[in-house]
């Protein structure tokens, strides 16, 4: 593994850089702590007033309007004035508890990470420092892909759900075969996943997350996506290297797929020369640098945009309720890596163990820079092109796209990789009110659907919906960048400096108001503390 910066031999930063190094790669995680006063709520009855509402199901921004909720529920939105005219005095509800103030801001539904893994034991203390950036960034709801292990991830499903923890509602999926109860070997066939799933179905889990694997063969992943829909639970796909030539996204699509997550299979399933990518003849899988630099061409290898297969594909997946969750934000380090390396937020809310594994390394999974090229680059540039027009023809003709991040790795830090998702979707093609929807209401649909709840209880802001609510001072479909927990760079015009506006000013869940800014201050509080214990400077990162 090669060394960001040189450590003197037995000091307490070289023991952490051992025992990183010692980590494997799905690495444990420690749960959150208790929650400590963070936050104030839920109340009887609370009002937010004069805020511009974006209510997360395209419907344009109206305002300004009072939101009164009650413990952690919607139970009014009413109008508060109108516009360009002062605000209404003495406006009921005037019985309330809580009251905040919120004129001249916005407000969206919260945000839904579509696939997430939180932090774990090798790259920070706890799952706090996830759950707190992802909060600060609005992100309410998270999907965890698997979010820990088996155990700890049900666990803190159910704290969260308590509001025991500052952590986001937590959905749990889980691999075939994980759980410390599961006595049943290695899922790896028809009758031994579906005991796995049924087994699973008993403990809690809300959905499986598969791989097409070598424990997944064709006939497998068939059985996972049919006895899983028997039981209510959800299912999503990173479709491998190793499995996608003998079943593509649209093979999986047939079998009846919940989501298909990363850009895996999507291409494969319309190749010009068959099944069968053409691998470079000295292509390694377990050399991550072939595996991620040699994705890119497929750009080259399958059909082209408008094309009949295009569309058939798109429509057939549209036709079968497949939804797309891109994850563009976890590879676009590929077309770019100097830019993600060199972003705003790593000196101050990157832990010092997460930049570690950042760097390239021939054991940490996703560090595979190892010779990263112009030539690479430009192919992926070219790739992230047909992707993104491959995501917008989607959208247009129907089909359902969200927001997922896959944090925690390739320079991406929690919670503000998912806000460059956002902008992505806009690079693709969705205007800012269709980011927004794809941001909540579509991630709320897929997963409430396959539970049987047809009308989810998150994803927008409606009466009857529960409280789940991010706050802004800035305008988000103006500019997406002001949600970013840095903010974005504007002029005074007044002053003629430079000055940082925006972030997220509060994020509600569950009815519990959070002060974002304070979040991110607790979580640079823990990146110096851990800096300290690791006998590095507090101010910034060791660059190679």
């Amino acid at each position: 593994m090669a060394a960001a910066f040189t450590l003197a031999p037995g000091s307490a930063a070289a023991q952490e850089k051992k025992a990183v190094e010692a980590v494997p790669e799905r690495a444990g995680a420690y749960p959150a702590p208790a929650r400590n006063g963070e936050g104030v709520g839920p109340f009887r009855k609370m009002v937010i007033r004069g805020v511009t509402l974006i209510d997360g199901s395209g419907a344009p921004p109206r305002g300004p309007v009072d939101i009164v909720i009650e413990n952690n529920v919607i139970a009014d939105i009413k109008p508060a004035g109108t516009p360009g005219l002062p605000l209404k005095e003495g406006r009921e509800p005037r019985d309330f508890d809580y009251e905040l103030d919120a004129t001249g801001m916005f407000m969206t539904p919260g945000f839904i990470d579509m696939h997430v893994h939180g932090s774990s034991a090798d790259k920070a203390p706890d799952l706090s420092y996830s759950y707190k950036l992802w909060l600060a960034h609005g992100v309410t709801t998270v999907r965890g892909v698997d979010l820990a292990p088996f155990e700890i991830s049900l666990s803190e499903r159910a704290r969260s759900a308590r509001n025991e923890i500052v952590a986001p509602r937590i959905f749990v999926y889980q691999r075939p075969g994980q759980g410390n109860g599961w006595t049943g070997g290695r899922a790896n066939t028809p009758k031994k996943v579906r005991e796995w799933i049924r087994w699973a179905a008993k403990q809690g889990i809300d959905g499986i997350k598969i791989s097409a694997n070598e424990d997944q063969p064709p006939e497998v992943l068939v059985a996972i996506t049919d006895e899983a829909k028997k039981l209510n639970l959800g299912t999503v796909a990173h479709i491998s290297q190793v499995g996608v030539a003998r079943m593509s996204a649209l093979e999986f699509g047939r079998a009846g797929l919940g989501t298909v997550t990363h850009y895996y299979g999507h291409f494969e399933s319309m190749l010009k020369n068959g099944a069968i990518q053409n691998w470079p003849v000295d292509y390694n899988y377990m050399d991550e640098q072939d595996r991620f630099g040699n994705v890119a061409n497929l750009a080259a290898e399958s059909a082209e945009p408008g094309s009949e297969q295009w569309w058939d594909y798109l429509k057939e997946q549209k036709a079968n309720n497949v939804t797309f969750d891109p994850t563009m934000t976890i590879y676009v380090a590929g077309r770019d890596l100097m830019r993600l390396r060199n972003a705003d937020w790593h000196d101050k809310y990157t832990m010092p163990q997460l930049w570690q594994f950042y760097q390239s390394s021939r054991v940490n999974h996703g560090s595979y820079f190892f010779d990263w090229t112009t030539e690479i680059e430009v192919k992926w540039k070219n790739f992230y092109h047909k992707f993104m027009r491959l995501l917008n023809d989607y959208k247009t003709i129907g089909g359902r796209v969200t927001t997922g991040s896959d944090s925690g790795f390739i320079y991406q830090p929690y919670g503000f990789g998912y806000i460059q998702e956002l902008e992505l979707l806009q690079e693709a093609g969705f205007n800012p009110s269709q980011v927004i929807t794809a941001a909540t209401l579509n991630g709320a649909l897929t997963l409430y659907e396959p539970k049987g709840q047809p009308v989810p209880p998150i994803g927008t802001v409606r009466v009857g919906k529960l409280a789940d609510l991010v706050i802004l001072k800035e305008n988000p479909l103006q500019n997406l960048k002001t949600l970013y927990g840095t903010g974005a760079l504007r002029l005074n015009e007044q002053t003629q400096q430079l000055e940082r506006v925006g972030g997220v000013s509060y994020t509600v869940k569950d009815g519990i108001v959070y002060d974002a800014k304070k979040l991110l201050a607790d979580v640079a509080d823990m990146v110096r503390a851990e800096k300290r214990r690791m006998g590095m400077p507090e101010e910034g990162l060791p660059h190679p």
